[in-house]
């Protein structure tokens, strides 16, 4: 085996063995065991369990974040494109199920803003790029753009933990329920919510 092929391999059996036993239940010794070589073999690669776990943290960031933001670019309408978004985290889970755990585990503190924290940075910061001119076409503040960003990028990552558990319903369902709530939403914001409690008599029937 190649140097690049074994760095390949331990890269693919550290994800396997962080999903399953967490950073700190982890070991060097086991993941050289689970890939049939020395523990010097792992040193020499990574420096150590660190080194190995923020290359496959990184690893799964990049495969992530582009996956989503190569739907948030492409072109389309609003609603194919929170669809898009939201399908896009669901099809990762799906077909990454150990990736996907490793992202939610916590991550050491040497990592710091590696893993989930790191990647939820970045999608928000393209989320804001695609809603800025939505939002401030309909009559929004600019300044509160990064609040909805967030409450959007929130609400699927929330669920899509959820779902990585449940699996259930179908994920172009829970996409295309998570597209509603927020289109909806979208389409009926107004400049100033407060006016939802001021300009009418509560209703009855609900909030």
């Amino acid at each position: 085996m190649s140097a690049g092929q074994r760095r390949t391999q331990l890269v693919e059996v550290g994800k396997a063995v962080f999903a399953e036993l967490g950073y700190v239940g982890a070991s060097v010794e086991e993941i050289a065991a689970r890939a049939h070589v020395s523990k010097p073999i792992v040193y020499e690669h990574f420096g150590g369990k660190e080194g190995l776990y923020a290359v496959v943290v990184d690893r799964e960031v990049s495969r992530l974040l582009d996956l989503i933001t190569s739907r948030l670019e492409s072109g389309r309408g609003a609603r194919a494109l929170l669809y898009g978004a939201a399908t896009a985290f669901l099809d990762y889970i799906e077909a990454d199920p150990d990736g996907f755990r490793v992202l939610t585990r916590d991550s050491p503190p040497a990592i710091g803003s590696g893993g989930m924290a790191g990647l939820l940075a970045d999608v928000t910061g393209k989320a804001e790029d695609v809603l800025r001119a939505y939002l401030v076409g309909g009559g929004l503040d600019p300044a509160v753009v990064p609040l909805y960003a967030r409450a959007l990028v929130g609400m699927v990552v929330q669920v899509g933990t959820w779902w990585a558990e449940e699996r259930e319903p179908a994920k172009e369902v829970v996409a295309a329920h998570l597209t509603a709530l927020a289109y909806v939403g979208l389409s009926r914001l107004r400049p100033d919510p407060m006016t939802l409690f001021s300009d009418r008599p509560p209703d009855r029937r609900g909030p």
